[in-house]
């Protein structure tokens, strides 16, 4: 890997020197390259499907290098559904974050590489109201925890008003977009990253589909779980992931010139985002 003294300035020299530091990875990964460093918003499916396309020739592996607080599950979905559409096998590298509805993308990879640092997030989808983001589950514990006292007769008054101005129509959809996260999550869980997994790891007996589709479903619950990770933005570690959930993550901090690799052109990207003032990017060799 070439060393770059002095930072890029133009837009060009930019371009090539994320060119080359990408190659580097997806030489070493045998694997073509895609970066995603953007809330899952809508306009992002579009810019990666664009992406995606302008590549002539492809290996038969994609990696994507993925940045997100979350966002639309429907973004999502449509996401994966070009990644799948032009790749055999998916693996996400997660140098920081990928919360929310990026944790239901991450998930549908056949591998999750993270280190000590990365981390994911509760499966909380966030859907646009009043023109910006807001988490589903939290307004649909607010709701549930309303509704429960005034059961109880409990009730305050000012709890009461609040109760009365929440917009049921609002509270449906975020009721489906919670569902939708849950069941895309089962989905890619049992259909990619448990596509190897054939025996038990402690008996030996052999992995039949319902064993999958529980596994998946009882992950899926545990990051749907609000009581238990508290708030929204709370990041999950990668040992929690695998003490806690039973998920398989790829260590890429184990590989000391991927590490560096990942970390150098990912920070280069992040300051040539604030630099320009952009809170959306996608890159690949054909794409900046």
């Amino acid at each position: 890997m070439p060393d770059v003294a002095v930072p890029p300035t133009t837009q060009d020299s930019a371009r090539e020197w994320a060119n080359v530091r990408l190659a580097a990875i997806e030489q070493m990964l045998n694997a073509d390259g895609l970066t995603i460093i953007s809330p899952m918003h809508l306009g992002v499916e579009h810019r990666v499907k664009i992406a995606v396309e302008a590549r002539e020739e492809r290996r038969p592996s994609l990696v994507v290098i993925l940045d997100t607080p979350g966002g639309i599950v429907e973004v999502v979905e449509r996401i994966v559904r070009v990644l799948r559409y032009h790749y055999e096998e998916v693996r996400f590298i997660i140098p920081d974050r990928a919360m929310s509805a990026g944790t239901v993308l991450a998930m549908s990879g056949d591998d999750i590489l993270m280190d000590y640092h990365s981390c994911l997030g509760p499966i909380d989808p966030q859907l646009e109201l009043d023109d910006r983001l807001v988490p589903a589950l939290s307004y649909l514990s607010q709701y549930e925890s309303l509704i429960e006292k005034s059961r109880n007769e409990t009730l305050s008054t000012a709890e009461l008003v609040l109760l009365q101005k929440l917009d049921l129509a609002e509270l449906h959809q975020f009721e489906l977009a919670r569902d939708l996260s849950i069941a895309l999550l089962k989905r890619w869980l049992t259909r990619y990253k448990f596509k190897d997994w054939v025996v038990t790891e402690t008996r030996g007996e052999p992995v039949t589909e319902a064993m999958k589709e529980e596994r998946a479903a009882w992950i899926a619950l545990q990051l749907n779980d609000h009581e238990r990770w508290l708030t929204h933005g709370r990041g999950i570690d990668m040992q929690t992931l695998r003490d806690e959930l039973k998920l398989k993550i790829t260590d890429f901090g184990d590989d000391p010139d991927l590490k560096t690799a990942v970390w150098d052109y990912f920070w280069f990207l992040r300051d040539h985002m604030a630099r320009n003032g952009l809170v959306s990017f996608v890159h690949n060799p054909y794409f900046f």
